[in-house]
């Protein structure tokens, strides 16, 4: 049942608003009159129920003390009731929740008012009364109330830190950050561990030098950017490794990529000011060495971290160890320890000692600062750091204390590393390059950006000693340049080929490559002049090929020797070439037109054999096709090409041996990190007949015994060879070959300043330089001393048929420039008989080594004796020989083994058989 519940305001205006009390009147009636106690309590109670269970609302309302007073003052009165309608509020209120707390109490207390039959105006009045009672409690006069039965307590509040104690967090608070720290440093470990990835090297670490070693091993010089040189671990003295380990990180093997302890300890040391430490292991200065940059930057030293945390996961100790010794900076631009052994000591780095390794580990804390030889004055620093890396090795058990007792510092050698490339040295490496490139051994970009080869040559040190002091004694030290202009411009250049093996065994390049950078031994650029005479006789035997009179072209061949004698059966322009000193040689034999280097009996002898036939077989024979002003036309006989000294002495080894032909080398063996590079195949193959090569070489030698290249004979040794000079002089050559050795030589003349080939018209003092001065000279001083000790051996030649004897041809030029002095299968050829017979005898002029019959059957072998036959009648000399008793021979040949009748020799020649090979030789004028 709902009973209505009505509220009177109080009398006076303005007294209170609702929701608050406000002093004037009095609780319990309408008129301000007094209330009764039973009233008065229940509206205090009420209240005390109101705030402790309802709380008060911001304004300073407490709407759960107004709700109970109201239904209260509906009970009428009654004590009872008023304290039932107070329970039944504060329950009400509990139910209703405390967003609630105000409407609730109200409707409780008005239920139970009507249930106590206290009458809709008491209700009324009582709600009014209650109302005006609010303000009458005081907040310090009501109790905290326990909640009934069903509640939950609040926990009191702790009380706040004050003074001190609020500087200093709490241990909740330390633990929550220990936590959190650790949290973020395990995630950042294991995100920068998934992020950094292992980079590729960086570019200088992997630039090495490039090694260059003469046959014995010993070092040539090296080139590249950056002084290194990779090698193996096993290529590393053990005791170098563990002084390294002894000076940089003890426990290497043991520890862990990173080592926290030896970072704060060095972190400590510095910041102590006990001097800037590194706390890294050698994996993590490996790592900076090889894959990161040298900035001091933290970002640098995360990936340091992480890299080297990675890195130890995936390679071997002795692998990291072995990168950590080729990559770190030792001083003098050596990077690595071999560079290092090599610059200090001059040793390679398996060689090195315990004294020589502890020195190395030193510098590797401060190269510049432990150079004793650039810096004496840190010289007790160095060994102070030398005595901690010994004393350690000891320590940890690589050293024995009694080797180590008694070790005394091992100076380290002068810097040499300016003069790298003087005197010979560049221009050997130049060669050895060209070589490389040109034969695709190695590819230029991989030789001069990679580096890291180990070249081991064919050039041997004795030998190169010795062809420097023949230039020098021979050429060099006879120039005045101060006097003399044109001694300035004087220059020159060599190679020696061992014949048998193609190997070049020595190779002169200049005075010195860093004032003449040009190597004079690879240039093409000179006229090779009467070298290549050579080849043409060697494709005229060659190919079989005959004269303009269809005979076969010999030694013994009779050409017309004028001067500027046009060629006959060229079908190009007119080509007359003219004789050195335009001199007239009237009939001369192919052997003499060698000796005498007659330019017209060439000229004609290229055409006969064919331009073209001539230009093969010198390219068989090794000169490069591509060599320039090298073309099929009569001058080629004249050495119009440019071919270099190199090329040429190629060639020449070709006729040494034996017309078989192997491709020149320099190079025994390549190596790249310790793995070996496949060389090419230089065997060689037969490029001309053996019957050719040799033919031509016993041409060739009459060139040194009678010839041009007399002073050749100074070497001791049997010799064949050919002098040429360039147009107007400008270079003279002599090449030259024994059956051990081929060797060719040029002086050239070259302005210095602008480079323009210049002539040597009186260089040295001389009024020219030919071919049989300085260089033939030059030629047989180096092969003197290269051959000392050896046995001295002859020539083994197979000949040409007819080629083992010497023909001195008609004092009468011939009808044709043709050969008329050929011998054919034991026939008469020009007056000389070989193995034939002459039915009544001859009437031509005698020849070296045979004679002529006044009649009956004679016959002759090279100058064997003769038989039946008497003195001839009217025969004559050639060549101002001298006829005794009315015959004799010519130019001094002398008949071995049997003479004429009242025959004699003229001009007292002694010529004799050639054993060796089989050729019977007059001594020429």
């Amino acid at each position: 049942m709902t009973m209505p519940l009505s509220v009177t305001r109080p009398e006076k205006s303005g007294s209170a608003k609702p929701g608050s009390a406000k002093p004037g009147g009095k609780p319990g009636s309408t008129g301000g009159g007094k209330p009764g106690p039973a009233a008065a309590g229940d509206a205090e109670m009420t209240m005390t129920l109101g705030v402790t269970r309802g709380g008060a609302k911001p304004g300073g309302k407490r709407p759960g003390g107004a709700a109970g007073a109201a239904g209260a003052a509906a009970a009428g009165g009654a004590a009872s009731a008023a304290a039932g309608g107070a329970a039944a509020a504060a329950a009400g209120g509990m139910r209703a929740g405390k967003a609630g707390v105000t409407s609730g109490l109200a409707a409780a207390g008005a239920t139970a008012g009507a249930a106590g039959a206290g009458g809709a105006a008491g209700a009324g009045a009582g709600g009014s009364a209650a109302t005006a009672v609010v303000p009458a409690v005081a907040p310090a006069d009501v109790p905290d109330v326990t909640p009934a039965a069903g509640g939950k307590g609040k926990k009191p509040k702790r009380p706040k830190r004050t003074g001190w104690r609020r500087l200093f967090p709490t241990w909740r608070m330390v633990l929550g950050s220990f936590l959190i720290v650790t949290m973020l440093i395990i995630g950042a470990f294991v995100l920068g561990y998934n992020l950094v990835h292992i980079p590729k090297p960086q570019e200088l670490a992997t630039k090495q030098s490039n090694v260059y070693l003469y046959a014995d091993g010993t070092q040539i010089a090296r080139d590249g950017e950056v002084n290194r040189e990779n090698v193996p671990l096993s290529k590393v003295s053990k005791a170098a490794q563990h002084a390294v380990l002894a000076a940089e990180d003890r426990d290497f093997y043991s520890e862990p990529a990173i080592d926290p302890k030896a970072m704060i300890r060095a972190a400590w040391n510095t910041a102590s000011g006990k001097g800037k430490q590194s706390g890294s292991t050698i994996t993590q200065q490996y790592v900076k060495n090889y894959y990161l940059a040298q900035d001091q930057t933290v970002t640098r030293k995360v990936k340091e971290f992480f890299i080297a945390i990675k890195l130890d996961r995936e390679v071997t100790k002795d692998e990291i160890l072995e990168g950590y010794l080729n990559t770190s900076f030792f001083g003098r631009n050596a990077y690595g320890i071999q560079a290092a052994a090599q610059a200090y000591y001059g040793v390679d780095a398996d060689e090195l000692s315990p004294q020589q390794g502890a020195y190395l580990a030193a510098l590797v804390n401060a190269p510049s600062m432990y150079d004793v030889v650039a810096h004496p004055e840190n010289k007790a620093a160095a060994v102070a750091r030398w005595n901690y890396v010994l004393d350690g090795m000891v320590k940890e058990g690589w050293l024995k204390q009694s080797e180590r007792t008694g070790m005394k510092f091992d100076m380290p050698k002068q810097t040499t590393t300016s003069t790298a490339f003087s005197g010979q040295r560049g221009y050997l490496v130049e060669a050895i390059k060209s070589y490389l490139v040109e034969h695709k051994i190695i590819d230029e970009e991989a030789l001069e950006n990679g580096g890291g080869y180990r070249i081991t040559t064919t050039i041997q040190p004795k030998m190169q000693d010795a062809f420097i002091k023949a230039v020098d004694d021979n050429l060099m030290d006879k120039l005045d340049k101060k006097n003399r202009k044109v001694d300035n411009y004087v220059r020159a250049g060599g190679v020696s080929i061992d014949p048998k093996t193609g190997k070049v065994i020595a190779m002169y390049g200049g005075i010195d490559y860093l004032k003449q950078y040009v190597n004079n031994a690879t240039r093409r650029d000179y006229q090779v002049g009467s070298t290549f005479k050579p080849f043409v006789f060697t494709a005229a035997v060659e190919n079989n090929s005959n004269n303009q009179s269809g005979q076969a072209i010999t030694p013994n061949t009779i050409y017309d020797g004028a001067s500027e004698r046009p060629v006959v059966g060229w079908p190009g322009e007119q080509y007359a070439p003219e004789n050195e000193d335009y001199v007239d040689y009237g009939n001369i034999t192919v052997r003499q037109a060698t000796d005498k280097s007659v330019n017209s009996v060439y000229a004609q002898m290229a055409v006969d054999v064919g331009p073209a036939k001539v230009e093969k077989t010198a390219i068989d024979l090794g000169i490069p096709k591509n060599t320039p002003d090298m073309n099929p036309y009569p001058s080629i006989a004249l050495g119009t090409a440019t071919a270099s000294v190199l090329d040429m002495a190629e060639a020449y080894a070709t006729l040494a041996n034996h017309g078989r032909h192997g491709t020149y080398t320099m190079i025994e063996r390549i190596t790249k990190d310790g793995e070996e590079i496949k060389l090419p195949s230089t065997d060689p193959q037969q490029a001309v007949s053996r019957q050719a090569a040799d033919t031509t070489t016993s041409v060739l030698r009459s060139v040194v015994q009678g010839g041009t290249a007399t002073a050749a004979q100074a070497s001791g040794h049997p010799a064949a060879g050919k002098t040429g000079t360039a147009e107007e002089d400008k270079a003279a050559w002599f090449a030259g070959y024994t059956p051990d050795l081929a060797t060719v030589v040029s002086v050239m003349g070259q302005d210095p300043k602008t480079g323009v080939h210049k002539p040597l018209y009186g260089a040295m003092g001389l009024q020219r330089i030919n071919g049989g001065g300085a260089p033939t000279e030059i030629w047989a001083q180096f092969t003197k001393t290269a051959l000392k000790g050896k046995k001295v051996k002859d020539f083994d030649l197979e000949l040409q048929e007819g080629a083992d004897v010497v023909v001195v041809p008609p004092s009468t030029p011939p009808d044709e420039p043709g050969a008329t002095g050929d011998e054919e299968d034991g026939g008469t050829t020009g007056g000389e008989e070989t193995g034939g017979q002459t039915d009544g005898g001859t009437t031509g002029d005698p020849t070296d080594g045979g004679a002529t019959t006044g009649g009956g059957d004679t016959t002759t072998t090279g100058g064997a004796e003769t038989t039946g036959g008497g003195p001839t009648t009217g025969g004559g000399t050639a060549d101002g020989g001298a006829a005794t008793g009315g015959g004799g021979t010519a130019d001094g040949g002398a008949a071995t083994g049997g003479g004429t009748d009242g025959g004699g020799t003229a001009d007292g020649g002694g010529g004799g058989a050639d054993i060796g090979g089989g050729t019977t030789e007059g001594t020429f004028p």
